[in-house]
């Protein structure tokens, strides 16, 4: 969430921001009405709490008779501070309602528009002419059915569309990805995790994802549990109202998590193959920064993101997503997507978002620094989403005989192995 003081003193940029967002600009004055109205009730509150403490000071040293006029006055004041308590506690719910509605504050430099409104930053790799090499490309599906390695028939059956089996050398390439990523990780000093998939809903709630996210995320109502889309969600949650010292940050996690998303609203979008599915295992970068750090610390996560796609081999653009296309914690998102040879374009492979301090207030995660207590800032980054990144090595590094080379990076954990071959060879 943001904080209200921010609010009050400039909300013209908060609604600057929801007007960038696509979202409710009316819901900024509410959210001042609401605010006036907590404050104003907890002063009267504490007026009437501080009147009832010295009346109750006064009535053992009274007369018989002024105590019989006092306690009646101890009567209705007792009645007026229990209706205080109940009107601050209201306004206290309303404002954070409504506080838990308004998405982080954007970016000065975010682009402004939907989802085909970004900003190309940089391009990385060559794009290769499969017509020079004289041969049509394979999409994924067919190239992992050909090597064994992606069964979605079986996985339809079983789990319905969208999901999907890997097999042999497909399962042998995830393994490969996670322990390399992981590696990469670790040397860059964050710390591994594995984290928890099913989350409790402050945890959910805090990390910013029953809001407009909502519709994406699972949720198991007999046990009031949530499935995680990320394990951005339980590395966020994982200092919940902790204080950290400052001289300990920054504190960088690498959890490696399965991940579901329910895809609603992608009805007729990528349905074939295993890029858009509803379960899937990724590599997640989460970092907790000093607020003055966040910006560097952003940049930062991209840089390891750019590495690692650059290890894999595979051509790429960095794009500015734009201020519709953010999610509510983002004050600004860098996605890096790589060429698909078989769809012509660029796809999203990897993500890293600034958060700031909204995710921190969400969850009481703050910093210590000498006698000063407040929010830190928290950011995240995809480091690998599995199943896009198979899509994208077997599409890019495929070979005319069906045959995949295997980038470098991955060889050592594939055994030494340079090539997955078709099972019919």
């Amino acid at each position: 969430m943001i904080d209200l003081r921010l609010l009050r003193e400039d909300p013209d940029r908060v609604r600057a921001s929801q007007r960038a967002r696509g979202e409710d600009v009316g819901l900024v004055d509410a959210l001042l009405s609401a605010d006036e109205r907590r404050r104003s009730s907890g002063l009267r509150f504490d007026e009437l709490r501080s009147e009832q403490k010295s009346l109750g000071k006064l009535i053992p040293k009274a007369t018989p008779d002024e105590r019989a006029e006092l306690l009646k006055k101890a009567e209705q004041l007792k009645s007026d501070v229990k209706a205080a308590e109940a009107e601050q506690n209201d306004a206290e719910e309303e404002t954070r309602r409504l506080l838990l509605q308004l998405g982080n504050l954007v970016h000065e430099d975010v682009p402004v528009g939907g989802e085909e409104d970004f900003v190309v930053l940089e391009t990385h790799g060559t794009i290769r002419d499969f017509g020079a090499e004289g041969f049509t490309p394979k999409d994924h599906l067919e190239l992992g059915e050909a090597l064994g390695a992606i069964d979605v028939e079986r996985g339809a059956k079983v789990s319905g569309s969208r999901f999907y089996y890997l097999t042999g050398v497909g399962a042998l390439l995830e393994l490969a990805l996670v322990n390399a990523a992981i590696a990469q990780a670790t040397e860059a000093g964050f710390i591994p995790m594995l984290t928890p998939a099913l989350v409790r809903p402050r945890a959910m709630e805090g990390t910013g994802f029953l809001g407009q996210a909502s519709e994406n995320v699972y949720h198991l109502e007999k046990d009031d549990y949530y499935l995680v889309g990320t394990s951005e969600v339980p590395l966020a949650a994982y200092h919940m109202d902790e204080i950290l010292d400052a001289d300990k940050l920054p504190l960088r996690y690498a959890g490696f998590s399965p991940c579901f998303r329910r895809e609603a609203g992608t009805y007729g979008k990528d349905t074939r193959g295993i890029f858009r599915v509803h379960q899937f295992d990724k590599v997640e970068m989460f970092s907790y920064v000093a607020p003055e750090d966040a910006e560097a610390e952003h940049k930062r996560l991209l840089d390891w993101e750019k590495q690692w796609l650059t290890a894999l081999e595979l051509p790429f653009q960095v794009i500015d997503v734009a201020t519709g296309d953010l999610g509510a914690s983002a004050s600004r998102k860098f996605d890096c997507e790589a060429w698909i040879p078989t769809q012509g374009k660029y796809r999203e492979l990897t993500s890293a978002s600034n958060c700031d301090g909204f995710q921190a207030r969400r969850l009481s995660v703050r910093m210590r620094e000498g006698k000063k207590v407040q929010p830190l800032a928290t950011l995240n980054g995809t480091l690998c989403a599995v199943p896009r990144t198979i899509v994208a090595i077997l599409e890019n590094h495929q070979l005319a005989d069906g045959s995949v080379r295997v980038p470098e990076v991955l060889r050592p954990y594939l055994g030494g192995r340079e090539l997955l071959e078709p099972i019919s060879k």
